[in-house]
């Protein structure tokens, strides 16, 4: 029984022979022990030997990870490295452009520099020149009769003078009163949207639109208009207008809708714009 329980049991009877194997290969690898040494023998009766070659192999296993670190290190380095070289390189391209663009505008603004004196000194040189005032006409120098000490000589010469402004000034108002009678008065407009409410549903409201269309005055255009339900069957109309302000009035347009009586109930104001 003790047999057949032991053969079910996952049990390694050798494992002392593969580590005897293990250390002698790598005392191997490292020159400490001959090849031809016994590895049962060295292995069994040294422990500080197999204790050396422990310590070998947890060297070897860090040396081998500082060698990672410093691998992995030294290429996230060259990528920082690399990124930054093409980041100055960019900037460089984007600081040659920028100069390239400053000089361009450079020439640009002394090009329109040069432009505008050119132009002012065009302008100078053909200014036309001030003619010199006219110097008032001296009055005739005739001598006096005797009896005539009194006289005044240049009184006729300043009432002609104040005469003649006088009728150049009521010239120009003439001709600024012309002119400004001559423009055209802007005429104050307004536009309406009427309600305009039946009395029920059986009102016929062809006829009260064109009842309403009849209404003429003086100033005031009828346009388009639509029947807008309000309820129960009910249509209201919706009628557009264009009036003057000086002629027509919502009040007038009221009372003259209003009294269509057999068509019409009430009329209201629904939008008013002055246009």
């Amino acid at each position: 029984m003790a047999v057949n329980f032991l053969t079910n049991e996952n049990i390694w009877f050798d494992k002392y022979k593969y580590d005897d194997a293990e250390v002698q290969y790598h005392r191997h690898l490292h020159g400490s022990v001959p090849t031809n040494t016994p590895v049962e023998n060295t292995a069994r009766d040294s422990p500080a030997v197999q204790e050396n070659g422990a310590s070998n192999i947890l060297r070897d296993i860090a040396r081998a990870r500082e060698n990672i670190q410093k691998s992995l290190a030294g290429s996230a380095i060259q990528g920082a490295d690399n990124e930054l070289c093409s980041r100055v390189t960019s900037l460089e391209k984007e600081n040659q452009n920028l100069h390239k663009e400053v000089e361009e505008l450079r020439l640009t603004l002394s090009k329109l520099e040069l432009r505008l004196s050119t132009m002012e000194k065009s302008l100078t040189s053909a200014k036309p020149l001030v003619p010199a005032p006219t110097q008032p006409s001296k009055p005739s120098t005739k001598q006096p009769e005797e009896d005539d000490d009194d006289l005044d000589l240049f009184g006729s010469s300043d009432e002609e003078e104040s005469a003649e402004s006088e009728r150049v000034r009521e010239e120009r108002l003439r001709q600024y009163a012309e002119k400004k009678s001559k423009k055209p008065t802007l005429i104050a407009k307004s536009s309406i949207l009427l309600d305009v409410k039946p009395w029920d549903d059986e009102t016929d409201m062809a006829k009260l639109e064109e009842c309403v269309r009849t209404v003429q005055m003086d100033g005031l255009v009828w346009g388009a208009s639509k029947l807008v339900p309000v309820g129960y069957g009910i249509r209201k109309l919706q009628i557009q207008c264009v009036v003057e302000d000086d002629k027509v009035g919502t009040d007038q347009l009221e009372e003259q809708i209003i009294q269509f009586e057999d068509y019409v109930q009430s009329v209201d104001v629904a939008a008013f714009n002055k246009v």
